[in-house]
């Protein structure tokens, strides 16, 4: 039986230039060209699969954002405005909104990420190991976070108390 994984994967990569072609796309298996199956066409299937998921994913990321925003307070359309959703998001997190501009150095935007997303987590009541949740799977957690019970507190930062002048002492 032949590996029929094998063949989808290689096909998404092989087939894609004979798209108007009249010749049968071929796919690399254990390192060999062979024929792709007849139920991939062209091979232009799992390619329209990977695009049709990434689109999904990506409304799925937008309408989580929009709900974001609308628990935080913030408007739901700063969501798909490019550079706005993240000023939004900085100060959805309580950070400085002139962050913004770190975003734009490279590796440094980075780390200001990760801090504006565990910033974000913490003022959803949520911890360190969400935050990593954030960062590496946000295709599941953001929607955790947008249609979970868990509601927008922020972080009270607590004053400092106010200095009191030195006594003198007799």
């Amino acid at each position: 039986m032949p590996n029929i994984l094998a063949y989808i994967f290689a096909s998404a990569f092989s087939g894609v230039g004979s798209a108007y072609s009249t010749t049968a796309a071929t796919c690399m298996v254990n390192g060999k060209l062979v024929e792709c199956p007849k139920w991939l066409g062209n091979g232009l299937l799992p390619s329209a699969i990977v695009y049709l998921v990434a689109v999904a994913v990506g409304i799925l990321m937008l309408i989580s954002m929009w709900v974001i925003f609308k628990k935080a307070g913030k408007p739901g359309w700063a969501a798909i405005i490019p550079i706005y959703n993240s000023i939004v998001m900085i100060e959805i997190a309580k950070k400085p909104t002139w962050w913004i501009l770190l975003y734009f150095i490279p590796f440094v935007n980075i780390v200001i990420s990760v801090i504006v997303l565990y910033n974000l987590a913490l003022n959803f009541k949520k911890g360190g190991g969400f935050t990593v949740g954030l960062v590496f799977l946000p295709f599941i957690f953001y929607p955790i976070l947008a249609f979970g019970k868990s509601a927008y507190t922020p972080a009270v930062q607590v004053p400092a108390p106010p200095a009191t002048p030195p006594q003198a002492t007799v």
